[in-house]
């Protein structure tokens, strides 16, 4: 045990020995080993700044980006508009089915090119539902675009509203009286009516504007004129229409208006000769809180099956008065007379009171009610009513 231990000393110590033994790295060498490594951290000090150079550029790029897509998205909410109305009616009719309607929920969309360029569209469903067997339709009433191409004046071009009567152009339910539409421009004129075509508009002297236009025209053989409206849905263009509006607005509170359209086949080829003419003028004047709207308007329909059913001429107009007895609750009535094929085998004449109160929430949501009387009924069917409604628009 003893031997083994004084063996195992001495061969430590050896080793020892052994190691002391070996040479110390040179100045030189040490210095050149500082100077590598001196270099190597040299070369990542440049490799972490072009690191930060790239990140420091990227999230540069990154908030370019960001901020060029919130200012084209900011500049196309800026230039992109959406409105739109509707109304709910309830008729409580004296001989017949009372109902409940949707009546109508229609939207709005517009969009500004540029200065001069616009686009602008009207959606509607009628009737809460649309399809085979249902009461509704959904409609495209408006689609088209207008460029001002000289100051005062500018064109229309796409699906539009024809420039006639009262409610034709303006017929948000805020803005009448009235639950229902007046049905002498439902009927005659008939609102509410679009077509496609060209329109020119502008204004000829202070207060004193035109609106011509060419576009599609109606189609039936039995001057049902509600029903011949085709609403640009595959219409018939065997024979186009033109429309020509006057209009006056120099004095304040005053409005004239004056509207021609004449169409040489309004049959659209089913007949031999079957040429109309449809004339209509009207008036508002609004001074205070009085205001009276008149309109008259009358089709001329040439054309031997026209004369035999008693269709060849077909007029209507009214006069309503209406006062603000405050700034939201305002009293109308209105007295109607207008004569109209309504589906039978000649045209019927109808006199018409409509009376009640429109009552605004604000300037832009309506209650109404209102009672409509048929003075006579040639038809057999009474359309007396009582109607209530709430409209809006935005």
């Amino acid at each position: 045990m003893f031997k083994q231990t004084i063996l195992a000393a001495t061969i430590s110590a050896a080793a020892i020995t052994a190691q002391a033994a070996e040479p110390l790295p040179s100045t030189a060498d040490m210095w050149k080993v500082i100077q590598e490594q001196q270099q190597e951290i040299k070369n990542l000090k440049g490799q972490l700044q072009q690191t930060e150079t790239k990140v420091a550029a990227t999230a540069d790029a990154v908030e370019q980006s960001a901020t060029g897509k919130l200012s084209k998205m900011a500049e196309w909410v800026e230039k992109t508009k959406i409105g739109g109305y509707g109304e709910h009616h309830f008729n409580r009719f004296e001989d017949k089915d009372d109902k409940v309607d949707a009546h109508r929920f229609v939207m709005f969309l517009s969009h500004q090119f540029s200065d001069t360029v616009r686009f602008f569209s009207e959606i509607e469903l009628e009737h809460s539902l649309a399809g085979d067997g249902k009461p509704g339709e959904v409609e495209l009433e408006q689609a088209y675009i207008e460029w001002d191409y000289t100051q005062g004046h500018s064109v229309q071009m796409g699906q539009f509203l024809i420039p006639v009567g009262i409610m034709n152009e303006t017929h948000e339910p805020d803005t009448f009286y009235g639950t229902e539409r007046n049905v002498v421009e439902a009927k005659i004129i008939p609102a509410t009516w679009w077509e496609t075509g060209i329109m020119f508009n502008g204004e000829i002297a202070p207060g004193l504007s035109y609106s011509a236009a060419v576009h599609s025209g109606l189609e039936t053989d039995e001057a049902n004129i509600r029903s011949g409206r085709q609403k640009s849905a595959n219409a018939v263009a065997n024979d186009l229409a033109y429309t020509a509006r006057i209009k006056y607005t120099g004095v304040q509170g005053l409005e004239l208006a004056a509207t021609v359209q004449y169409q040489e086949d309004i049959s659209q080829g089913a007949l031999a000769t079957a040429d109309a003419m449809l004339t209509e003028v009207h008036a508002i004047y609004s001074i205070d809180a009085f205001s009276v709207r008149a309109l008259w308007a009358e089709w001329d329909v040439d054309g031997d099956v026209f004369e035999a059913a008693g269709t060849d001429s077909q007029e209507g107009w009214y006069i309503e008065p209406s006062y603000k007895v405050t700034d939201r609750l305002g009293v109308f009535a209105r007295y109607s007379e207008y004569n109209n094929k309504a589906g039978l085998s000649s045209s019927v004449d109808y006199e018409i009171w409509d009376y009640g109160v429109n009552y605004w929430l604000t300037p832009n949501v309506v209650l109404k009610a209102d009672y409509t009387d048929y003075v006579n009924d040639s038809t057999g069917t009474d359309d007396d009513a009582f109607n209530l409604g709430i409209g809006w628009s935005f």
